[in-house]
């Protein structure tokens, strides 16, 4: 899951009520999907964009699977969708809890040369969604990379 640390960071993320935040805002109808199939459970790894380095930062967890985003109905919000509504909402979002902050953030330019990573999402030329799926080969070889500093 992508964001912009000067939005919203892993720190902040850690700091919220129970390390928990439901991840609203996505208006990507592809990462919205990928929203929606997350259950609870499920480890995602917290990603930051627009940044130097660009960098997987920290794990988080699940904790309630997709329900609709708030934001899509509240008219002061910078993700209201005038063409949402409760009764047939297009937005998604779920919660996700903070698990741990890996000891050495694993930029963009390191997994690129991970010979493990080479399918990845992520690292494929155009896509540029805030949501992605990351398979288990992918998540172990991120993990060690980003517990060992290797």
């Amino acid at each position: 899951m992508k964001t912009e640390p000067t939005t919203f960071s892993f720190d902040d993320l850690l700091r919220a009520p129970r390390k928990t935040t439901g991840w609203d805002g996505v208006r990507n109808y592809q990462a919205r999907n990928f929203l929606r199939e997350m259950k609870k459970g499920d480890t995602v790894f917290i990603y930051h964009s627009n940044t130097d380095p660009k960098a997987v930062v920290g794990i988080a967890e699940v904790v309630r699977e997709a329900y609709p985003d708030p934001t899509q109905f509240d008219p002061k919000d910078d993700h209201h969708d005038p063409d949402s509504s409760p009764d047939d909402p297009r937005w998604s979002q779920v919660d996700v809890r903070a698990v741990e902050k890996l000891a050495h953030p694993v930029s963009l330019e390191r997994m690129k040369t991970a010979r493990e990573l080479a399918g990845m999402a992520l690292l494929q030329r155009g896509n540029r969604l805030s949501v992605l799926p990351v398979s288990e080969v992918e998540f172990r070889a991120v993990v060690k990379m980003g517990k060992s500093g290797s």
